[in-house]
């Protein structure tokens, strides 16, 4: 029996609460990936599918439960899960400074031919965009360089080329972190709430 079409992702973004952002080091990245699991399975109950298994090829990259792909990140204030029927990638970044350096790593001229003055809105609009196309993908950060902006939709949609195919990422703003996920021909639904 194969799964329905997901006519609509839900992706999660959960705050972190208070007493856990003291915690540091290995306690703080355990609980923050626990907790953006959690983020995950909320996205698969809002679509009726259930999710209990996370597992990871060698490599690191999620691998789909039952025909369920998924995908998480998380920061010290935020964590964001989501799942759906296709490859899904999401990333959540705070917004903040960055140095004239890694902004012209990450974005080359041609994209900043498109956006004109590159803000720090804007640097991170770009950045998460790519890593959710990139979790999307399988590949992570090793395909930075040849994932490539194409075009700016609007403020909340970006396309994206990388592999060959062109990618639609959809973003949001929490607080001072944006978040982005790639969709195909869904609608989202973005769901925040805080948990225990």
């Amino acid at each position: 029996m194969g799964l329905q079409k997901l006519e609509i992702i839900y992706p999660v973004i959960l705050k972190v609460p208070e007493e856990k952002r003291a915690l540091s080091g290995r306690e703080s990245a355990g609980f923050l990936s626990q907790y953006a699991r959690e983020a995950v399975v909320l996205s698969a109950k809002k679509t009726g599918m259930d999710l209990a298994v996370f597992e990871k090829g060698s490599d690191g990259v999620p691998l789909p439960s039952n025909g369920i792909f998924w995908s998480l990140s998380h920061k010290p204030e935020y964590v964001a899960g989501v799942i759906s029927e296709t490859p899904i990638g999401i990333d959540i970044e705070q917004i903040r400074p960055v140095q004239a350096s890694l902004v012209n790593r990450i974005i080359d001229s041609v994209e900043r031919q498109l956006a004109g003055t590159i803000s720090d809105a804007l640097f991170f609009r770009f950045w998460t965009a790519k890593e959710s196309v990139l979790k999307a993908a399988g590949v992570g950060l090793k395909g930075l360089s040849q994932c490539k902006i194409n075009r700016i939709i609007d403020e909340t949609h970006l396309i994206l080329f990388y592999d060959q195919k062109y990618w639609m990422v959809e973003h949001a703003h929490y607080d001072n972190h944006l978040v982005s996920v790639v969709i195909k021909d869904q609608k989202v639904r973005w769901c925040e709430s805080v948990t225990g």
